[in-house]
């Protein structure tokens, strides 16, 4: 695996572990007893204080306190300020045993390009990210992960109890600095979470082990730094143990405190992600008017166009302006055309001289253009993502997971989107991990060597490399 770009470090970021036994033992095996976690000297942040018992949990729900201070405190436009991001950002994801991968770190950009041929593992790898996303939004594993069984490490050997899993973990970055979680899940005989991790710097804060077999839960420990160091409690083996601490945790002690700020950062860096693989056949015929909200395969692209119209004239003129420069022919604009007894629309190209054309009648990848285009331009409110309601939106970023981005592409419109890309995640708000072929390379070297005004220079693209060799 390379790794090229201006974001790409220099060595692969492998995160410290504490004394101890490993995670797990090999790939494909279940991690043993979990650890006591150590000591965090972080800023100090009051806690709400937890659910009482014997309540069902709701969906875990964030208070202001991780970005304390951030309001009177001028930030840049990447969400940076004196330093340290204000944004939690996932900026590195591993691969443990994971699929066809095994001991991969993939260090993510505000533009990650997954470069590689047919079975290196592209799509394998944005599946992972999204089944963490899921799981940091409080998803059930088998929700989040239905095909489970599919992801176990071809090669790998079940133990003495006949069990097989993988590994999979990421990093986000915040105010509160690099945060690691890493899970083993047990995919065979059953499905379940057998050992969860969350450190910071050289420290545990919180972990979880599988004791008993027979039972639907897991071992979970985490820094108190009060009379009890240590405090101990069951947690269900099917939801991540990370997304549950809010509820659980007083946050009365300064180690409560710590485990909290840590919990809400990769909680809030994780679960805003909108995958996106636009099906030209599904947006060919004319939509129901209806909330707006695009949806993953860009079936109600023309809904969306007409929301975009009315709401927001500037992004419908700007991506008028990117189809002119990524359709064939001389377009004048975008329009809507409703149908006679209302209630559904369909959109089509204005053409200088000539009959509006119904966008149905483009080609694939002018409707993939025009798709991932309207996703660049566009955010939470309306694409159909689940964002934190309680965090502000301009302290949380939204990220886009690609695959097949240049599927059906041309050179010049994959180079127009990389360049809209480069200027939309440049402002922090929004990222973007997409899966390309080998015929893509780093915007350093093969884009910016095509001859013609039409490819831009884009910076701040971290190409990863995947290769195709998996044996």
């Amino acid at each position: 695996m390379t790794i090229t770009g201006g974001n790409a470090p220099d060595r692969s970021y492998r995160p410290p572990r504490p004394p101890g036994p490993p995670f797990a033992p090999a790939d494909g095996q279940v991690p043993p007893q979990g650890r006591p976690p150590g000591l965090v000297p972080f800023r100090d942040r009051p806690r709400p204080a937890p659910a009482p018992a014997g309540e069902a949990e709701p969906v875990p729900r964030f208070g202001p306190a991780l970005f304390a201070g951030s309001a009177s405190t001028p930030t840049a436009a990447d969400g940076r300020t004196g330093g340290a991001s204000l944004r939690p950002t996932v900026t590195e994801l591993r691969l443990s045993a994971f699929g066809t991968h095994r001991g991969v770190v993939l260090p993510l950009g505000p533009v990650t390009l997954l470069r590689g041929a047919s079975g290196s593992g592209k799509t394998t790898a944005l599946r992972a990210y999204e089944a963490l996303a899921r799981l940091g939004a409080g998803a059930e594993l088998e929700e989040a992960l239905p095909d489970a069984a599919d992801r176990v490490p071809e090669r790998s050997r079940p133990d003495s109890q006949g069990r097989r899993g993988f590994r999979i973990g990421c990093t986000v970055d915040g105010p509160v600095g690099p945060v690691h979680l890493d899970i083993a899940v047990q995919a065979e005989p059953t499905l379940r979470i057998v050992g969860e991790r969350l450190t910071s710097a050289d420290h545990t804060l919180f972990t979880t082990a599988l004791r008993d077999p027979e039972r639907s839960s897991v071992q979970a420990e985490w820094h108190t730094a009060g009379n009890t160091p240590v405090t101990r409690a069951p947690f269900p083996d099917d939801i991540l143990g990370t997304a549950l601490l809010p509820l659980r945790v007083a946050g009365k002690t300064q180690g409560q405190r710590d485990v909290l700020a840590a919990a809400e950062q990769v909680v809030v860096g994780l679960r805003s992600v909108f995958p996106c693989h636009p099906l030209p056949h599904r947006m060919r015929q004319p939509v129901p008017l209806g909330e707006g909200r695009l949806r993953r395969d860009c079936h109600n692209l023309a809904a969306v166009l007409h929301r975009t119209a009315t709401e927001c004239p500037r992004r419908h003129a700007r991506l008028a302006a990117l189809a002119t420069a990524g359709c064939a022919g001389t377009v004048a604009g975008l329009g809507l055309r409703e149908s006679e007894a209302g209630g559904t629309v369909e959109a089509v190209l204005e053409r200088a001289g000539l009959p509006d054309m119904a966008l149905g009648r483009l080609g694939d990848g002018e409707l993939r253009y025009l798709a991932l285009g309207l996703v660049l331009l566009t955010g939470p409110g309306v694409l159909a993502v689940d964002p934190v309601a309680e965090v502000p939106q301009a302290m949380q970023t939204l990220t886009v997971l690609a695959d097949g981005f240049d599927h059906a592409l041309d050179a010049r419109q994959t180079a127009a989107l990389l360049g809209l890309a480069g200027e939309i995640c440049a402002t922090g708000h929004m990222r973007l991990v997409a899966a390309v072929g080998e015929g893509v390379t780093g915007v350093t070297d093969e884009l910016n060597g095509l001859k013609g005004p039409e490819v831009p220079e884009v910076p701040g693209v971290t190409v990863v490399d995947l290769g195709g060799d998996r044996t």
